[in-house]
This record gives C-alpha cells, sequence and structure tokens, in this order.
C-alpha cells in the first residue's frame, strides 16, 4: 500500500516538473546584429517613402474616405470659403467677456458670452449641490 502511495507521489511530481517547463517564461535573443540608433529600431525598420515631392505638394494623403475614391488634390487658397481661415482665430474668454460692455459687444461675442456664462453657472450650481 505504501508503495501506490509513492508511485502516485512521483506522478504528481513529474506531472508538476512538466506544467512547471511548459509554463516557464522564456525571452527572445536577438539576431545577433546590433542595430544602430539606440533602442528599438522602429525607425530604422519604417519603409522609405517613394513618392515625388511634386506630388506630395499637391495631394492630401489619407483624406479620402471612399472606397473607390481618390485622395483629394490641394487647390488655391481663393477656391476655399472665407470662414476656414478663423477657425484658429483666438476668440475671448468669459473673463474677458465680463469686463465688456454687454451692449457694445458683437453679436458673435455676445452669443458666446451667454453660452459660456450658462456653462459656468450651471457648473457653480453642480458643485453646490454635490457639497451638500
Amino acid at each position: 500500500m505504501a508503495m501506490n502511495h509513492i508511485k502516485s507521489l512521483r506522478v504528481i511530481m513529474i506531472a508538476k516538473e512538466a506544467v512547471r517547463t511548459v509554463d516557464q517564461r522564456t525571452f527572445a535573443t536577438g539576431t545577433g546584429k546590433a542595430k544602430k540608433g539606440g533602442k528599438g529600431g522602429a525607425a530604422a525598420d519604417a519603409p522609405k517613402s517613394t513618392l515625388s515631392k511634386e506630388i506630395k505638394s499637391t495631394t492630401v494623403f489619407g483624406a479620402n474616405i471612399l472606397k473607390d475614391g481618390a485622395d483629394p488634390k490641394i487647390l488655391p487658397d481663393s477656391e476655399y470659403p472665407d470662414w476656414l481661415w478663423h477657425l484658429l482665430d483666438k476668440r475671448p474668454a468669459l473673463s474677458a467677456l465680463r469686463r465688456e460692455k454687454i451692449e457694445i459687444l458683437p453679436y458673435e461675442d455676445l452669443k458666446r458670452f451667454v453660452k459660456l456664462d450658462n456653462r459656468a453657472r450651471i457648473k457653480e450650481n453642480n458643485s453646490v449641490k454635490a457639497k451638500n
């Protein structure tokens, strides 16, 4: 009977060793060639662009959203609408708008003032409610 227990322990030990060797973490080794340029090698592995400078300066690459479409061509500035050039203009902050007289504000700034003031009031009310 003791022999049966010893045999079963041996089987268990062998099974544990097999699991340990399968479960063991290993790391890949290099191929022997050292890469120049420090860590990684993504910059060295990146494919070189084969497009000419003329094509690069006349086409917007990656802007095509259609399956069978082509990338759009860059047009002269006169072909684009006027509002496009004002999208990145700096607009006054709420504090600057509060310092101005409301009666003399242009319509766009007045609209912005009302929107930002409402937003600030809502945030203030929410913080007061959260504290109570």
